[in-house]
């Protein structure tokens, strides 16, 4: 393969150098192509197929090479053989010679680019799946861009070649037409300027409307398609109508009333949904609880000779409830009527995509029309088809807090955030815990180190974490709760007293009308870069959306959905997960934003790691944290950030400062060179930053400076 390439690389080079030796640009010049037009012309009488192979030839050799005097073969199609038959050629020969210079670059270029710029190239794949032949049709039509540059882009991409080829024709030939008329009028040109008159840049504008028209053109139609069969209502009750009180559907709700829209917000059960009532409101409550515990365990670090501590575990749940009950008027209905959203209690089903009845708890029912719907209806914990599951019991993390009593020995399967969270919380109250897990790992999105800590710090705490387990079945033994699991091909026997599953959580996407309006999803529901479903007036946000499971992100795709519900056609925007934050609130703190090693790894990002390491850090030092690190991956030679993962006190806090770098394009640079309180936890940041500078130094530079200083001491 590499002697093939240099090959073809020694040939490209060879013959682009005898156009300049031989100087075939002259060829190419307006001056030349007048003074020799009869020439031409009477060769093109007397020998007219050989006149059209040369000319077809010579013009596919030009652009196959992306070589300069494109235009000007074009002028000379429509000069030498008439409007239809230089069409006709030049249709033909500068397709097949952007084919050949796709070819060509994705021959020699691909393997490069992918290898340098992996994971963009991903991104442009999907947009080349999704609407790449669109996008090109657009740029073929539309000459904004030199052909021969979309030639090569375009050959860096997953598009197949005789989509490239097909798209190409028909795109160029509007374009190709226009340049061949005017070259018809060659002797009335000028220059190559003159070819763009006021009047042949106005049609290509026209042109540029029409990829728009017929993108609108298609949409419409694959409404009408969706739609057929549906009586839309002649007036609508309400702008939107959110289902689901969640996180997603609180903010969704927000929006539309800020705007001034009529909406209102269904919620079957409570609101604030999984994360204020199950998930992170009181899971946050119970991890402070448990960590004020190890803390005082920790005494003697602090020079207290010696600390005790009693506390009832009913009390401890009790705080949790507490918090929720202050946390709550935050997302209750009378905040939300406050700021203009009709709040309704009941279950809520799509019965048209502009209809949704909604049952109240009394058996009582209304049918509301609305012109959009966003669906926010928040995801609920994956219970495993496990043999003899319902004989021992189980809790999830929506059961969990309902516990007044400490389990004397927990099981819990699952090694992802949430099991990690509460099998610590659990073992700091003085519990048993079992934490196991399928994967090689615990945090298996999280590199191997990274996961090396967590799994450390858990032994040292007393978890027993068993990986590489798989749950067979449970039973009961002699009064005994009992699972059986598989490890590296032998049985392992695990007595429990409480079963705690912990192994994610899939979307409700049932009972809502949903199979019959024939919109799809399993563990989420499928919908496009704007959070439309197959319907264009139904949005989804939230856990429903995916790909994320995370309250900020709900939060972040709510914005989109309510604003792309409220105001589309006429604005929409695509959502936005390019720097998607998240933490897992062991201890330490797991913090990420961006790639991390095994990412960039598996996408074939080339990177460059820098870490600091906060065991260094004087506040960290004095707070009795000195553990963790930061560790960021950027750009080879440079300082902007791919990523960023920290492990340590408060690391989804530091975080913020990297989230906000990625988002605006911030360099490490610019962070080295902001002042950081001291002494403070965030001078991580800056001292993380501090290292990538020393080691892309410039050291001859500073082998000078070592002799200009040399120099003044004389």
């Amino acid at each position: 393969m590499r002697f093939r390439k240099l090959a073809l690389i020694i040939a490209v080079a060879a013959l682009i150098a005898a156009y300049f030796i031989f100087d075939l640009g002259q060829w190419a010049d307006l001056a030349t192509l007048k003074a020799q037009r009869t020439a031409i012309e009477t060769f093109r009488s007397e020998r007219p197929w050989t006149a059209a192979l040369v000319y077809f030839s010579l013009y596919v050799l030009t652009t196959a090479l992306s070589l300069p005097g494109a235009v000007l073969l074009t002028l000379a199609g429509g000069a030498i053989f008439g409007l239809w038959w230089g069409t006709l050629l030049v249709s033909f020969a500068s397709t097949c010679g952007a084919t050949l210079a796709f070819l060509l670059a994705r021959f020699l270029l691909r393997d490069w680019v992918t290898q340098r710029f992996g994971r963009r190239l991903v991104a442009i794949d999907d947009g080349v799946r999704r609407e790449g032949a669109f996008y090109l049709f657009t740029l073929r039509l539309v000459p904004l861009i030199p052909f021969f540059v979309v030639n090569l882009l375009f050959a860096l991409t997953a598009m197949k070649t005789r989509t490239f080829y097909a798209v190409s024709q028909l795109g160029m030939l509007a374009g190709t037409l226009a340049y061949v008329n005017a070259g018809t009028q060659l002797a009335a040109i000028d220059s190559l300027a003159g070819v763009l008159s006021p009047a042949l840049l106005a049609s290509f504008a026209v042109l540029g409307v029409l990829p728009l028209l017929a993108r609108q053109i298609v949409e419409r139609l694959h409404a009408r398609r969706v739609y057929a069969g549906w009586q839309r209502p002649a007036r609508f009750g309400r702008n939107l109508v959110v289902i689901g009180g969640g996180s997603a559907g609180l903010v969704a709700a927000y929006i539309a009333a800020a705007v001034k829209a009529k909406v209102t917000l269904v919620e079957k059960h409570r609101l604030g949904g999984d994360c204020l009532n199950t998930g992170c409101v009181p899971s946050k409550a119970l991890l402070r609880s448990a960590k004020w515990l190890a803390q005082v365990a920790r005494a003697s670090e602090f020079g207290i000779a010696n600390a005790h501590v009693e506390f009832s575990f009913a009390d401890v749940m009790q705080r949790v409830q507490a918090v929720i009950a202050q946390v709550a008027p935050h997302d209750s209905a009378e905040r939300y009527r406050g700021l203009g959203v009709e709040v309704i209690e009941g279950k809520a089903t799509l019965v048209s995509p502009w209809e949704v009845e909604i049952r109240d708890f009394q058996g009582g029912s209304a049918r509301l029309s609305t012109r959009s719907v966003v669906i926010a209806a928040g995801a609920r914990p994956v219970i495993p088809p496990i043999p003899g599951l319902d004989d021992v019991g189980y809790l999830t993390s929506e059961s969990v807090w309902s516990l007044r009593d400490l389990p004397g020995r927990l099981l819990v399967l699952g090694g992802g955030p949430i099991g990690a969270e509460l099998a610590q919380a659990f073992a700091r109250f003085g519990a048993h815990v079992t934490l196991l897990e399928m994967a090689p790992r615990l945090l298996m999105r999280e590199d191997p180190e990274i996961s090396q800590r967590v799994s450390e710090r858990f032994r040292g705490e007393g978890i027993c974490v068993l990986v590489e387990h798989r749950a067979l079945r449970c039973a009961v033994e002699s009064g005994e709760k009992i699972l059986l699991a598989e490890h590296q091909g032998r049985e392992v026997r695990i007595a429990f007293d409480t079963l705690l599953l912990a192994l994610g959580r899939t979307a409700n996407v049932d009972g809502y009308g949903l199979e019959e309006l024939g919109i799809s999803g399993t563990r989420s529901i499928e919908c496009n870069e704007f959070l439309q479903t197959r319907y264009p007036n139904i949005y989804v946000a939230g856990d429903v959306a995916g790909p994320y499971q995370f309250t900020h992100t709900a939060a972040h795709q709510a914005w989109y959905a309510a604003v792309n519900a409220l105001f589309a056609p006429f604005r929409k925007f695509k959502v936005d997960y390019s720097t998607i934050p998240w933490a897992t609130f062991v201890d330490p703190e797991v913090a990420r934003v961006g790639l991390n090693e095994s990412e960039a790894r598996a996408q074939g990002v080339p990177y460059e790691v820098t870490t600091y390491g906060i065991d260094d850090l004087d506040r960290a030092i004095a707070d009795g944290e000195a553990q963790g690190l930061v560790k960021v991956l950027t750009v080879p030679g440079r300082d902007k950030l791919l990523g960023v993962t920290i492990v340590g006190e408060h690391a989804a806090d530091l975080l913020a400062e990297f989230v906000l770098a990625m988002k605006h394009g911030v360099g490490l640079k610019k962070i080295l060179a902001t002042i950081h309180i001291y002494p403070t936890l965030a001078e991580a940041n800056k001292y993380v930053a501090g290292n990538w500078q020393r080691a892309h130094a410039p050291q001859r530079l500073l082998a000078w400076v070592e002799r200009f200083h040399h120099w003044r001491r004389g």
